[in-house]
């Protein structure tokens, strides 16, 4: 009888975005430690994706476990609604201080796509308050907010989303701006904002994950929220993936001028160590709220609003966030990025190469872009044959690492890459 944990997983879990029929059995993962991550069998595993972009400082950081060791034995959790704890009054009077200066409040959920959610609900409630009716939202093609109905609604439409195309409502759509194709998005954002229904833009600032890493320059964006600003449009910006130093500075908001009505946070906030979503708001938005009528209120929440715990492990990361070695990673990842990606232009197999701050992403000439490119499976397994873990988007391969991850480590994420390359030359560049 196989008692290992893969062989024990297959008999009770089901997955995320995983066909169950076909998928290989889970690779049992025992421990964490840095950049690595240790299996059952024995075999070692560079976490050069931080396991869906989440653990920003590595497995089992010692300071953020001390932190949460010390809250579990204070309080483990108390009902937020009129009830407050030292951790969430001190994460939002911590994180208030490194957002853009008009953000002042902050509201706990418990992942990205409610964190999502909320800011979608505040920004149609902001409007539904004051009598104003101002009811469509304007998002990216290819973009993905979560997977809430909300947040599915202002992502992109594809087969995630297909089974419940009915139910989702109607977006506005823009096309990215990518490079050489800016003014377009703005001259269409330009003919959308005549309307006068419009209440908010959201976006990924400066990187679209899901959508294969998509880059677009912070001098458009700027543009962009300057645009909606000039209409009253509200802006939100959904730094899930970008925000705790994914695009080289703490947050993609630093790259621009504008400040976003609203900010969401998930991902990295806890430095990968437990769930927690944050909305934050402007003023303005907040005393929207504000009335002698109840129905006036925000009507949000869930058990674990504000978890104590969650808040520790995030106070312990922010403490990492806060330190100047924090940036002197960022920055020490970045320069490696660029001089590989510098390494690689012009070599055959590749169609394009992007990189903003610690993401680097490589798109492989194979005729076509798609996310369940057959290539896909091929890579992914070539990386863990090798001792990486890398998830690639059908035929586009990303690297966002820990920042603890050394030198060393990075040149065999960067090997495994060329690895690919050849594959990719053998089966379609023949």
């Amino acid at each position: 009888m196989n008692n290992s944990l893969s062989a024990r997983d297959q008999q009770v879990n089901w997955h995320p975005y995983t066909q169950m029929q076909t998928a290989p059995p889970p690779i049992g993962i025992m421990r964490g430690e840095g950049a690595v991550l240790y299996a059952e069998d024995g075999r070692e595993y560079i976490d050069a994706v931080s396991s869906w972009w989440v653990n920003i400082h590595g497995h089992a950081h010692p300071h953020i476990a001390e932190r949460v060791s010390q809250q579990l034995k204070t309080l483990e959790h108390v009902i937020f609604a009129g009830f407050t704890h030292a951790p969430a009054v001190e994460l939002s009077e911590r994180l208030l201080a490194l957002l853009p200066q008009n953000q002042a409040k902050v509201f706990y959920t418990d992942n990205g796509s409610t964190a999502v959610e909320v800011a979608l609900k505040m920004a149609l409630q902001y409007w539904y308050n004051q009598g104003v009716p101002r009811t469509k939202i304007i998002a990216f093609e290819g973009s993905y907010h979560g997977d809430t109905f909300g947040a599915m609604s202002v992502s992109e439409r594809s087969i995630f989303t297909r089974p419940f195309q009915q139910y989702l409502f109607d977006v506005e759509f823009l096309p990215v701006p990518v490079p050489g194709h800016e003014e377009q998005t703005i001259a269409q954002l330009e003919k959308l904002l005549q309307q006068d229904d419009m209440a908010a833009f959201i976006f990924e600032p400066l990187v679209l994950g899901t959508a294969g890493m998509v880059m677009y320059s912070p001098e458009v964006l700027d543009k962009l929220m300057a645009l909606c600003r000039s209409k009253g449009v509200l802006v939100i910006a959904d730094e899930v993936m970008t925000g705790f130093g994914r695009t080289g500075k703490r947050f993609a908001c630093d790259h621009v001028s504008q400040q976003p009505d609203l900010m969401c946070f998930s991902k990295g906030i806890t430095g990968g160590t437990m769930a927690l979503g944050v909305t934050t708001a402007s003023q303005a938005i907040y005393v929207s709220f504000l009335s002698d009528d109840k129905t006036k209120a925000l009507f949000h929440g869930h058990s674990y609003t504000a978890n104590p715990v969650a808040c520790a492990a995030a106070l312990a990361s922010l403490d990492l966030v806060e330190k100047n070695a924090f940036l002197e990673d960022l920055e020490r990842i970045s320069t490696s990025h660029a001089a590989f990606a510098q390494s690689l232009s012009g070599k055959s197999g590749i169609k394009q190469i992007r990189q903003t701050g610690t993401i680097l992403a490589i798109e492989f000439e194979v005729g076509h872009t798609t996310y369940f490119h057959s290539l896909r499976d091929q890579l992914y397994n070539l990386a863990l044959e090798n001792g990486v873990l890398l998830r690639p988007l059908g035929n586009i391969v990303y690297v966002l690492p820990p920042y603890c991850i050394s030198a060393a480590q990075l040149e065999r994420v960067y090997g495994v890459i060329e690895q690919m390359r050849l594959l990719v030359g053998q089966e379609f560049q023949a």
